[in-house]
């Protein structure tokens, strides 16, 4: 059986219809409560009082919703007048036919007016509430849309980028005909498995994602071998906790591409730290001071990063990148959720 999936916009016109149509038809009755010829007059109304759900109707569904949204106020305030006399003329002219005992006197115009007028009222309010309602509704799912479309982008700039320099590491360790190149091949197809089954996913625990970036570790070890000093620290249980897939992996991956090369003395450090959904990552690599360290080649890399850290994590997380004349060193904490 299908579940009733109502939102709180629906639920909001619900009650209010109710509510609204409960009190109206309800209130004579409770001013009439010790008067009985007025209790019976009351009763007869009955059918008056309904036939202004039409014109409640008309003007949120229909006026609200088609003249005022798509042809401005000025077309709007006329129709609504135009409504407005055409039930004020029909009651007037009808009431004295269905109602025995009503008249058709200046005060009985002024009160078919003031009911006629106050369902206006209260349907023009009601109508224009649930009219931002639906369009702030719409502009929150276009956000999301744009929002995870950007992502898609991103993240398919950012996989091809990594492996195009994984391939090159196997090339090189090919054509240097290290006893390496099998191992890193092992490592590379399951880096290649993680990006399959794993990229395309909203979040993923932050264990897979940490196994990833060792495994990424491991393949650049195995590659520089005694070239590089490498230092990787984990502390703190990621378990029960997801993120972004491979979202930290481009701080490493930019630390290997320019922390490396004709350095003295290379090193990349690597420090996770897990602590009360807290994700806290420091890489520092060494530097030449006369060469660009901002990411790739284009900045596409971070860049993507930083742009997706802005888009999936807005206020839950703060980085911090800067160079001295040794290091480059980045700064990212991150408030993850289970």
């Amino acid at each position: 059986m299908q579940k009733l999936n109502i939102n709180s916009a629906q639920l909001f016109k619900l009650l209010f219809i109710f509510v609204f149509w409960g009190m109206w038809l309800a209130f004579p009755f409770l001013i009439s409560v010790d008067n009985e010829g007025l209790r019976k007059y009351m009763i007869k109304m009955i059918p008056i009082n309904l036939s202004l759900i039409p014109l409640f109707f008309i003007n949120t569904e229909i006026l609200i919703n088609k003249v005022l949204t798509k042809k401005g106020i000025g077309y709007y305030v006329s129709a609504l007048l135009i409504m407005m006399a055409i039930f004020l003329i029909a009651h007037v002219i009808l009431k004295p036919i269905l109602v025995e005992g009503s008249n058709r006197h200046s005060w009985d115009w002024f009160r078919t007016f003031l009911s006629i007028l106050t369902v206006t009222a209260v349907s023009t309010g009601y109508g224009l509430i649930n009219y931002f309602i639906k369009q702030e509704n719409l502009k929150k799912e276009e956000f999301e849309e744009r929002k995870k479309s950007e992502v898609s982008f991103l993240r398919s700039q950012i996989s091809p980028h990594f492996i195009f320099n994984t391939l090159n590491s196997i090339v090189y360790l090919i054509r240097s005909k290290s006893p390496n190149a099998e191992d890193v091949t092992i490592k590379l197809s399951e880096i290649m498995q993680f990006m399959l089954y794993n990229s395309n996913e909203n979040f993923i625990p932050l264990e897979k994602e940490l196994k990833y970036l060792n495994n990424y570790i491991e393949l650049q070890k195995i590659r520089f071998g005694e070239d590089i000093h490498i230092d990787y620290s984990q502390k703190g249980e990621p378990f029960g906790l997801v993120i972004e897939p491979m979202l930290i992996i481009p701080f490493v991956e930019n630390a290997f591409k320019h922390g490396t090369g004709a350095l003295i003395e290379p090193y990349i450090g690597i420090e996770i730290e897990i602590l009360n959904k807290i994700l806290k990552l420091k890489v520092k690599n060494k530097h030449e001071v006369n060469k660009e360290t901002n990411g790739d080649k284009h900045g596409i890399g971070l860049v993507n990063v930083k742009r997706r850290l802005d888009l999936l994590y807005p206020k839950k997380h703060l980085l911090k990148i800067e160079s001295n004349d040794e290091f480059y060193l980045v700064d990212l904490e991150i408030t993850l959720t289970p």
